[in-house]
């Protein structure tokens, strides 16, 4: 375990909870004592216990600790959902397990969750490398070109293969190695148009990069008018080759442990099983790794304090930071995070209405009236009457069809409002409590680079 990254204790979780109640107290965050503590030694079971709990009531499973965070509340829902984005078995050939992550997976904990990310593991069962690669790459096209679009969802992106060489891609160079977004339309055409460094144009195509898929990665626009929101769906794939004598090799290079993950079928436990096996002996070390490469680039390049808070949140949980975890999952609860969600719904609005989707009407301006109610719950005085009104203005301009530059204009601005105000809570809620601040600048490298500027 990552033990080396905690710092010296000197006093009992006890007397650390009551330190951090008191900064909580004092930046206005209310954590309940009891719960707390019955949280912070559940916490202390499942940490010891390396294992996986399996809900014999909601047919759910996955480790211990990420069990505690999760509620089946709309466990049907998300079903629902991952019948849309899931890859299905071929029998013999492919199999999956199909699982919930990110704030869709701490139900418990994320109040106001944003998208639904999934997760799923596929083992394809071939006598060769390049053959399991040319069955992935025939099966990522299919469910891609199947789910383009329909009356609730519209595919966004596709990430598959790698750029084989320096590109300049919409202004952009692209390294060699780095991962190719799709588009619905490239996915289609099995082609995606570059240029090399010296201004040539050159063609890249799907079968071309086959043989070497990276990660790989599916989002779409989701509504469901039953909840009148509209949502941005994504489906993370970690690939597995199984060779005839059993070996079982990632395509990608790495297995993925199983900390952030609710399995949604108990039909998955076998293949679950069989691929738990193969997880390294250093998995906690290198995914806690993983995430403090994403806080210093929340904390640095692409700031984002809500976002350094989910894996602060994360990484806390392994390495044994329980009442700094206990901390920051209490943050999630507070009326102001709604902002974190309300930034993501109009980044999907946005996107939705860029991409041309036919969605009923009805769906997206019920979405702009939660974005509405959001605010007016979660800010006063005049911050909360410039961002409704702002976002007013959106609903007004959708009920009228107006939904041009000027709109497009007016939705990035009010984004930035919401992820600003977001920054501000989290920013200010994390740096309150010393040992999480501490945290935050051994990773950004020095204190300053821990504060929004």
């Amino acid at each position: 375990m990552a033990d080396a990254a905690q710092p010296e204790r000197h006093t009992t979780p006890q007397q650390e909870l009551a330190q951090i109640i008191e900064s909580a107290r004092r930046m206005g965050v209310e954590i309940d004592e009891e719960e707390a503590l019955q949280w912070l030694a559940a916490m202390a079971v499942g940490h010891s216990a390396d294992a996986v709990e399996y809900d014999t009531r909601s047919g759910v499973f996955g480790h211990k600790i990420t069990m505690l965070d999760f509620s089946p509340a709309e466990l049907e829902h998300f079903r629902e959902v991952g019948r849309l984005v899931e890859i299905y078995d071929e029998p013999g050939v492919v199999e999956t397990a199909l699982s919930l992550s990110g704030s869709a997976a701490q139900s418990k904990v994320q109040t106001y969750p944003g998208d639904a990310d999934y997760f799923e593991r596929v083992n394809i069962r071939a006598l060769s490398r390049e053959e399991a690669c040319r069955i992935l790459a025939r099966v990522l096209r299919d469910k891609a070109l199947g789910t383009l679009k329909g009356p609730t969802y519209q595919l966004i992106q596709v990430r598959f293969g790698n750029y084989p060489y320096e590109v300049m891609r919409n202004g952009r160079k692209l390294k060699a190695g780095s991962s190719i977004g799709w588009t619905a339309e490239e996915v289609q055409a099995g082609r995606v148009e570059v240029e090399r460094l010296d201004g040539a144009p050159a063609v890249i195509t799907w079968d071309e990069v086959a043989q070497d898929p990276g990660w790989c990665k599916m989002d779409w626009i989701i509504a469901d008018p039953q909840r009148g929101r509209l949502a941005n769906a994504s489906n993370m794939f970690d690939v597995t080759w199984e060779a005839p004598d059993g070996a079982i090799t990632p395509l990608d290079g790495y297995l993925d442990p199983y900390f952030q993950e609710v399995y949604l079928e108990a039909a998955s436990i076998p293949i679950f099983a069989k691929l738990a096996k193969q997880v390294a002996a250093d998995a906690v070390d290198h995914y806690i790794g993983q995430l403090e490469k994403e806080v210093r680039k929340y904390l640095a390049e692409d700031v984002n304090y809500g976002k350094v808070a989910k894996r602060l949140y994360n990484i806390f949980r392994l390495n044994g930071q329980y009442v700094e975890a206990a901390y920051v999952r209490e943050l999630f609860d507070e009326p102001a995070a709604a902002l974190y969600q309300g930034w993501a719904l109009v980044r999907s609005l946005d996107e939705a209405l860029h991409l041309g989707q036919d969605m009923a009407l009805e769906n997206l301006i019920a979405q702009a009236d939660q974005l509405i109610f959001t605010v007016i719950d979660a800010l006063e005085g005049e911050e909360e009457k410039a961002i409704a009104g702002r976002l007013l203005q959106l609903r007004k301009a959708l009920s009228l069809r107006q939904t041009g530059q000027a709109f497009v204009d007016l939705a990035e601005t009010a984004r930035t409002e919401l992820i600003d105000i977001a920054n501000d809570f989290f920013r200010d809620r994390l740096l309150a409590v010393p040992p999480i601040r501490a945290y935050m600048e051994r990773l950004a490298g020095d204190g300053g680079s821990s504060r929004r500027g």
